[in-house]
């Protein structure tokens, strides 16, 4: 894997920005998004969409920022320190997402526009607990993944947004082309709960072409934060100045290290982790 480099001592990094929630257990959301992005050599920048009250075995709760104050964070980041690339994780409601995806075109963000936008479309964490109003479905496909650079769904949220059971690669395929005509620029089918083979292979698609990305499986259950991980990853790589090709290729074996350097925390699913890099790195 070619890392991305850090910043000499006294240089400043590149910068991006995440829009999601927190994880009161630390595993997922803006801290895993923060984690990955300071071991990229990327200044972490953060609008707090939502606060969650959870932990290793699940969400028991969440309360939402108001939609202007989301909105207000994205746009003092951006006239103060600038962006290089974004993403967003859990956005709550409606409300949340039409501001968003407004203050993101207002300052330049997303699709076609100078800055990328990963677009990681939670709507329930790992634990089936929901992360999203169910109403809000609506402006995900409408608002916010017409905004999308990249967007990066699991597989239960490519069937809950397209209506689509993922099962084989046929279905994943499909499922790309759903998203893509929802106006994303390039659609990620990710493979990893996807148990068909020893392999786990992501499907990237621009609506011409389909370009795969394997890796072998890591057999563990601690993988809390490995969606949240990759976007990151795939927002920071893009944030060097990576192709989105490239950004997804790196984000699939930098997640498949953190899994292989997971750990058990709690009760329940422990989380991937990026410091392997502070072990590995020459």
């Amino acid at each position: 894997m070619k890392l991305l480099p850090l910043a000499p001592r006294g240089e400043t990094p590149v910068r991006a920005l995440t829009i999601a929630g927190t994880d009161s257990g630390g595993g997922a959301g803006i801290q895993a998004d923060s984690r990955t992005m300071a071991l990229c050599g990327v200044h972490a920048c953060v609008a707090v969409a939502a606060v969650t009250v959870q932990n290793s075995v699940g969400v028991t709760g969440f309360h939402e920022i108001p939609p202007d104050t989301v909105a207000a964070q994205v746009r003092c980041v951006v006239d103060d320190i600038g962006v290089s690339a974004a993403k967003t994780g859990m956005l709550a409601s409606t409300e949340i997402i039409e501001a968003v995806a407004a203050v993101c075109a207002e300052v330049g963000i997303g699709k076609g526009r100078a800055v990328p936008l990963v677009v990681d479309p939670v709507c329930a964490s790992m634990h089936g607990d929901a992360l999203l109003h169910a109403e809000a479905l609506d402006a995900v496909r409408t608002v916010l993944i017409p905004q999308a650079t990249v967007v990066t769904p699991n597989l239960d949220e490519i069937r809950l947004i397209t209506g689509i059971d993922v099962v084989d690669d046929a279905t994943a395929r499909r499922g790309a082309e759903a998203l893509h005509a929802l106006g994303a620029q390039w659609a990620i089918v990710k493979g990893g709960h996807l148990r068909t083979s020893a392999d786990s292979t992501d499907l990237l698609f621009d609506g011409d072409r389909f370009l795969e990305f394997t890796s072998p499986r890591i057999d563990t259950g601690n993988d809390h934060g490995g969606g949240d991980t990759l976007a990151a990853a795939i927002a920071s790589a893009l944030a060097h100045g990576r192709s989105v090709p490239d950004a997804v290729a790196f984000a699939k074996e930098w997640v498949t290290r953190c899994l292989e350097w997971s750990y058990d925390l709690g009760h329940g699913h422990g989380p991937v982790n990026p410091m392997w890099r502070l072990h590995e790195a020459p």
